[in-house]
């Protein structure tokens, strides 16, 4: 079993340094099957990030988890937190306050679903966001390739918790094509969340009618011996990797959902 307090090396990922739209970003790319984009929570690309990654490789597809912000395989600190999440809301990629407007790395994101579709195959590319990234994977339904979309407590904007992190015209073109499409959204959160609050879920709810689904877990789900204290982090941090948990049910509601949609 995987320490989870010590740096993961993780070299069972391929390192790839992938440029799109003029940009180049290390990706890490492991399994086969169809593409899923495992886009990280903050500080960055934790040991528990990492493990959910693994699982996902495990279920029968090919992961791209790319670099965002942080330091890649290091367990998460206090310290280290603070300064991940004052970077990201300083970054011209990101826009951690902004209720109407959609972060510009979403577009690279999309880029980069594309080219992983054309990659690993399949019928289209599953995507899950986490936390300060959990608004993206709604984004990228602006790319048709992407068929799974899971948000996994959207904390993005940190100022409105009533905001939905993405411009009302591709909100739009998102709710169109799932209609067309007869596509879902998958949500998860905590029920005491205070960077996901239900009030984010009810916006969600209003402007995607029945093509959001969210799921609301019990605080009493989340692991006690967790670093942060409050029940956040649905698949990682806050995952207690035991049969029957709350938590293990919601990350094999995912995978079945990648499934579903992709094999």
């Amino acid at each position: 079993m995987t320490d989870l307090t010590k740096t993961d090396p993780l070299d069972d990922f391929a390192r790839r340094k992938i440029t799109l739209l003029g940009k180049e970003k290390l990706v890490y790319v492991a399994g086969s099957g169809p593409a899923v984009i495992v886009m990280t929570e903050m500080p960055g690309i934790s040991p528990h990030v990492a493990r959910f990654a693994r699982w996902v490789v495990g279920a029968g597809f090919t992961v791209y988890m790319p670099h965002l912000f942080g330091k890649d395989g290091v367990p998460p600190s206090p310290l280290y937190a603070l300064s991940g999440m004052i970077k990201g809301c300083i970054s011209r990629e990101f826009r951690a306050f902004a209720s109407n407007a959609s972060s510009p790395v979403t577009q690279w994101l999309r880029a980069l679903a594309a080219q992983a579709h054309g990659e690993a195959g399949g019928k289209g590319v599953g995507a899950i966001g986490m936390c300060f990234t959990g608004n993206f994977a709604l984004s990228m339904m602006l790319e048709k390739a992407v068929l799974a979309p899971v948000l996994a407590q959207p904390s993005l904007p940190l100022n409105n918790p009533a905001g939905m992190h993405i411009a009302p015209d591709e909100l739009a073109a998102v709710k169109a094509r799932l209609e067309a499409e007869d596509l879902t959204v998958r949500a998860y959160r905590f029920e005491g969340d205070s960077y996901c609050r239900a009030e984010r879920f009810a916006a969600f709810a209003e402007a995607l009618g029945d093509r959001f689904e969210g799921r609301v877990l019990p605080d009493s789900a989340a692991n006690p011996d967790a670093l942060m204290k409050m029940p956040h982090s649905v698949v990682t941090l806050h995952l207690i990797d035991e049969a029957d948990q709350p938590t293990v049910q919601a990350r094999d509601e995912i995978l079945d959902f990648f499934r579903m949609r992709l094999s």
